[in-house]
């Protein structure tokens, strides 16, 4: 999970529990997502990067260098 592609679907940012779509087990799954930067925002449509996966649905991301 940790270094795979997706795309915000529910804002995320400081105080906020967002979602991210990720491509996983030959589809596309939701995730709640939290920024790894505490103070980070990503609106929905950005990119980002897993950089921590805590199972079942819980991710933290990063922006994705494009």
């Amino acid at each position: 999970m940790v270094g795979k592609q997706g795309r915000v679907t529910g804002k995320i940012g400081p105080g906020l529990v967002g979602e991210v779509m990720i491509p996983v087990r030959g589809g596309v799954e939701a995730f709640y997502a939290h920024p790894s930067v505490p103070d980070e925002e990503f609106q929905a449509g950005s990119i980002v990067i897993v950089v921590e996966y805590f199972p079942p649905r819980t991710v933290y991301v990063a922006r994705a260098l494009i």
